[in-house]
């Protein structure tokens, strides 16, 4: 991919469009047209704080900007249905593919689908940071659902749960129990 930015860079910097060519990696028509469009947008480096790459190729050539055909998920759904026990993102994934399917829609793929919902959680989520010391806080929980083991002596499957005690981060002690008594 072209970097736009280091082409207008090396260019306020007075090196040749050869030279900006080499050291970039791509053709001199693409460094002249670069350079022609921010002049005609008025665009020049600096750059305005906080433009991204992505922005800077909007403003450069906003005739490339293809709208997209793939159906947008619906988040607030999907971060209801993450906060349900037992529910993984790529289930949610799987149940949008079939829906899209369904619809003759395009879904997005995986890795575009996180993206997208790691983006929205970030946005809309509530959460507080604790300042806390080391070793000043202890927590005791029992973990998760019944977990299934096998008895050795017994032959048999047996339902068990999972007392922890954990000092912030570092786990100190956890007992496989039958009862939470």
């Amino acid at each position: 991919m072209t970097n736009y930015r280091e082409i207008l860079r090396l260019n306020s910097q007075g090196i040749s469009q050869r030279s900006i060519s080499a050291s970039c990696e791509c053709s001199r028509n693409t460094v002249s047209n670069t350079i022609k469009r921010a002049e005609e947008q008025g665009i020049s480096w600096p750059l305005p704080k906080g433009m991204s790459d992505g922005d800077l190729i909007e403003c450069l050539f906003p005739e490339r900007q293809v709208p997209s055909t793939r159906r947008l998920p619906d988040y607030d759904y999907i971060h209801k249905e993450m906060a349900k026990n037992g529910v993984t993102l790529s289930l949610v994934w799987n149940e949008y593919c079939e829906t899209c399917r369904l619809n003759h829609e395009v879904p997005f793929m995986y890795m575009q689908f996180c993206k997208y919902y790691r983006e929205y959680a970030n946005v809309t989520k509530a959460t507080m940071h604790i300042d806390r010391k080391p070793g000043e806080l202890l927590e005791v929980d029992w973990a998760g659902k019944t977990a299934t083991g096998l008895s050795e002596l017994a032959m048999c499957k047996k339902c068990t749960l999972l007392f922890l005690i954990c000092l912030e981060i570092t786990l100190l002690y956890s007992q496989s129990v039958k009862k939470h008594s």
